[in-house]
């Protein structure tokens, strides 16, 4: 019996429910939303540091927002696994004090000088060769203490906005019991919701244009190259580089690391004369595309990525007016949506992190050092922590065990889709 021939309109359909599904779309939106909200001041702040005009700090933001689209749908796309990239957020603040006194051709100097030993870092391999010999239980443990904060600033927002959180909490569960595909979309939307009613969105200085790209031509001052070139380079490595891979690992994705840095590397570098100071993979924002609200099946949630591309694209596009509309957004809104989206993240890390007994005490130091928010020579927790956890790894002399496996339907190494029929 043969069943009846699709009609055009409904093979569209299929194809747009297939590319666009509601939690890989969510999920990318939520990503951009956090990720360019929770710290846009501080790029805006590095860029006034330069003495940057209003039509540079726009080229800034197109730039960004266009580099970090490219690389995260094109990367998410050759790998088919979920590589979100982000600008780097430490690096913005080590510009915002760094870059006082420095003209913005030599700043962008400094730009091109961390984005080729970013080049450099991927193409010797010798970053990947460092992050395989870490065991997973402490990159799990490294990602919930870099998430922590998120979750426990649900609560803290819940008890200083309360009328705004709470709703969106209650939603949040409601949903999970009943729409739990449409769980962080719905607590969005009552947020958005309750917080427009209570007049809360500093709607004003609103002007519609199209990013317009400014070129700097770079120059290279050796005192400017040593004291913000070289530091760039060493806090978007250490502190963003480094958990954005402990994510990917974390969530089973054994995707090479070292062509994503050389991408990024690249990208970066072309873009640095407009204003594009750091490219890095993304740790936060990663982890909301890798989870498992961002798609049931993780060979799809690549897409989540993709769409978290496209929607960076539009914020360069419309570099200024995007701009505006984020800033606007009340704070108790974003940091509860940053909570309830990283709610499931930060357990399934917790998990791993303590599966392995013989690893929980290291992955415990790991976990505390991280959200402990420690500091060192301009170097964030990430590193600190991981380092104390590699640490207690030796002294306590615990030896790891084999590589773990890959999520279900997802193979180590290129994150190719298994055949039908194969085994699971």
């Amino acid at each position: 019996m043969h069943s009846p021939q699709l009609t055009p309109l409904t093979r569209l359909s299929r194809h747009i429910r297939s590319a666009a599904p509601a939690d890989a779309v969510t999920a990318g939106f939520l990503a951009v939303l956090i990720g360019i909200t929770s710290s846009v001041a501080i790029v805006v702040t590095a860029a006034q540091a330069a003495g940057a005009t209003s039509a540079q700090l726009t080229s800034w933001m197109f730039a960004l927002g266009i580099g970090m689209g490219v690389t995260c749908a094109g990367l998410s796309l050759r790998y088919r696994a979920p590589v979100v990239t982000a600008w780097s957020t430490p690096g913005a603040a080590l510009l915002a004090t760094g870059l006082h006194g420095v003209s913005m051709a030599q700043a962008v100097g400094a730009f091109l000088l961390s984005a080729v030993l970013v080049i450099v870092s991927g193409a010797t391999g010798w970053f990947e060769r460092v992050m395989d010999r870490i065991p997973v239980p402490l990159a799990s443990a490294l990602l919930a203490g870099v998430l922590v904060q998120f979750g426990t600033g649900l609560f803290t927002k819940m008890q200083h906005d309360f009328a705004v959180v709470f709703p969106m909490f209650a939603v949040y569960l409601a949903c999970k019991r009943w729409l739990p595909r449409y769980a962080v979309i719905g607590a969005l939307a009552a947020g958005v919701a309750v917080s427009a009613v209570r007049g809360e969105w500093r709607l004003h200085g609103l002007h519609v244009a199209l990013a317009e790209p400014v070129f700097v031509r770079p120059e290279f001052s050796w005192q400017v190259l040593v004291g913000v070139g070289l530091p760039l380079y060493v806090v978007t490595m250490a502190s963003q580089n480094l958990p954005g891979v402990a994510v990917l690992r974390g969530a089973g994705y054994r995707t090479p690391v070292s062509p994503l840095l050389t991408w990024t590397g690249i990208v970066n570098a072309v873009l640095a004369p407009f204003g594009c100071f750091g490219l890095n993979l993304a740790a936060i924002t990663a982890a909301i595309c890798t989870g498992p609200d961002a798609h049931r099946d993780p060979r799809r949630r690549y897409l989540a990525s993709v769409w978290a591309g496209l929607f960076y694209v539009t914020v360069g596009l419309f570099g200024g007016v995007v701009g505006w509309l984020l800033t606007a957004m009340p704070t108790a809104l974003v940091m509860g949506i940053a909570g309830l989206g990283l709610l499931g993240t930060i357990g399934s890390s917790l998990t791993a992190a303590l599966a392995d007994e013989r690893m929980r005490e290291p992955a415990v130091v790991t976990f505390l050092a991280t959200a402990s928010g420690i500091t060192l020579a301009g170097i964030g927790s990430t590193f600190w922590g991981l380092l104390a956890g590699v640490l207690a790894v030796f002294v306590l002399g615990v030896r790891r065990r084999g590589k773990p496996a890959a999520p279900e339907g997802v193979r180590a190494g290129a994150q190719e889709p298994l055949p039908e029929g194969a085994p699971r």
